[in-house]
């Protein structure tokens, strides 16, 4: 049995229940599963695709990227998104990489996928919309004629399903693989981590290419028998909109959404006592974001995990959010934790060291990268690179990417506590806090700012800091910019900063 049986399922239980919404149209489960037998009759008998095979989809969020993801599931084909912010040369590169037997893409990026299109001969290149102009064969017109049985190769958990290329934020993207297996207990898990049931109508406006968007809630909403409702893509008006009048009971709402949001003149007057919860994550959560929630009587999830997870590893609910505030919670019920030393050693209680997770949710292996594989994976433990530490309750706390730890004369200093303080600054609009080179410290702490007011001065900056913070962790330089270089999915690229302070240093 693979994952496509969710769908079967719902639509012979509760056909006319709606699955999906998107842009004014409504796809019960039963059009939802005819869908996938469709799509899935398609890929295998007019296109040729064949188990193990994989499948790109390079667009917006769109209701075949889900489509797919279940028709792929029927065939033991393997899904890749990829993500459309990046640029066409790195498009290139992931479809070679991939091996990909097929390349669906929507019109805003076909000019781009023209260019590179005569070096993959063995690449059907796809239309998800039709175009009178371009020469592409339409999915369409594909569908229209999808004839054949819909007697499928018979397909386990086993079989892997997803290829997810890794945001690379530390350096050029691995493509993480994840079976059926993996997305079956991170439904497992999510459906825990909400308390979700098939009567929740789930808002998703993060982008189907990264697991965020794909899995924290909308897979899992059909696991479940509950109602999505998708965006194309993020923007505030919209959002609000749905928050407020479509009465969603969960969604997922970003720090780095958060902003632009409140900045809406409707905000504050919105009603959203339809939500039961929001759930966040990505990065360091600011107090001020939990405050809000919170102060609304709304519970607000920090969930930690990755692409390499698929991604719930740890995770508060709605039941104890209030009470572990500031925390990321416990493990998720199919996940194994430890907090390893630079020994590779369990470490006590309250000690920093770096997170592995286990479970059957983990990826299997990097794409074609054995050296990255066996650099990240022992004995099914990935080691994310973050570091956390355990309280005596058994709660997590999230302190920083390993990467990003400075050790100032001999001292750890853990850049998202830093940065925590000097967001609840009136005048700092955001902040990245890295390490540079120091000849007598080691390394010395470095604040990229981001000012609301043009009058902020470093002394002022320091001022805020005073008596909240230990001085050895306080900035000895402070770099004021207009925006922080940050990644496709909004996380802040520390690495690019770093390099530009050496090109200030030398």
């Amino acid at each position: 049995m693979n994952i496509a049986h969710w769908i079967e399922h719902w639509a012979v239980s509760s056909p006319e229940k709606i699955a999906l919404r998107f842009e004014g149209q409504e796809f019960s489960y039963d059009d939802f599963n005819k869908q996938v037998k469709a799509n899935a009759r398609v890929l295998r008998n007019r296109l040729g695709v064949k188990t193990g095979d994989r499948v790109v989809y390079l667009g917006q969020n769109h209701p075949q990227c889900l489509f797919l993801v279940f028709a792929c599931a029927r065939l033991g084909a393997i899904y890749v998104p990829f993500n459309w912010r990046l640029a066409p040369t790195e498009h290139q590169h992931m479809l070679k990489d991939s091996g990909a037997k097929i390349l669906f893409a929507d019109a805003l990026f076909r000019e781009s996928c023209e260019a590179f299109r005569g070096e993959f001969d063995d690449c059907h290149f796809v239309a998800v919309e039709q175009d009178e102009k371009s020469d592409w064969p339409a999915l369409s017109d594909l569908l229209e004629n999808a004839e054949g049985e819909d007697h499928f190769p018979d397909i386990d958990l086993a079989s892997p399903l997803l290829i997810k290329y890794t945001s690379g934020t530390t350096g050029f993207p691995k493509g993480a693989v994840l079976t059926q297996e993996a997305v079956q207990y991170n439904a497992f898990n999510s459906t825990i981590m909400h308390d979700m049931t098939s009567h929740d109508h789930i808002l998703t406006f993060l982008p189907l290419f990264h697991v965020g968007g794909l899995n924290n809630q909308s897979t899992a909403a059909f696991y479940t028998g509950a109602t999505v409702t998708l965006h194309r893509v993020f923007t505030p008006e919209q959002a609000l909109h749905d928050l407020a009048h479509e009465k969603p009971t969960l969604t997922i709402i970003l720090p780095a959404q958060m902003s632009p949001l409140q900045a809406l003149p409707d905000w504050e007057s919105s009603n959203f006592s339809s939500l039961r919860s929001v759930l966040t994550g990505s990065t360091s959560i600011p107090d001020e974001m939990t405050r809000y929630w919170h102060g609304k009587g709304i519970p607000l999830i920090q969930m930690y995990g990755a692409s390499e997870t698929c991604p719930i590893a740890i995770h508060q609910t709605a039941d104890n959010a209030m009470a572990t505030e500031g925390s990321i919670g416990y493990p998720a019920m199919h996940c194994e934790i430890r907090i390893v030393n630079d020994h590779g050693a369990d470490c006590g209680v309250d000690e920093a060291g770096e997170i592995y997770v286990r479970g059957k949710n983990v990826m299997s292996h990097y794409w074609n990268n054995e050296i990255a594989t066996q650099e990240n994976l022992t004995d099914g433990w990935f080691h994310t690179g973050d570091i956390a530490y355990v309280d005596d309750k058994g709660c997590y706390h999230f302190l920083d990417r390993k990467k990003d730890l400075i050790i100032s004369g001999g001292e750890n200093i853990y850049p998202a506590e830093i940065e925590n303080i000097l967001t609840d600054h009136p005048d700092i609009f955001e902040v990245a806090v890295i390490g540079r080179e120091d000849p007598r410290w080691g390394e010395a702490v470095v604040a990229a700012i981001v000012r609301k007011d043009d009058k902020l001065t470093r002394e002022q900056v320091l001022e805020w800091l005073n008596g909240k913070l230990g001085r050895y962790k306080h900035p000895r330089d402070i770099l004021f910019m207009d925006a922080l270089p940050r990644n496709e999915m909004r996380k802040v690229q520390k690495h690019v900063l770093r390099d530009m302070v050496k090109q200030l240093q030398a």
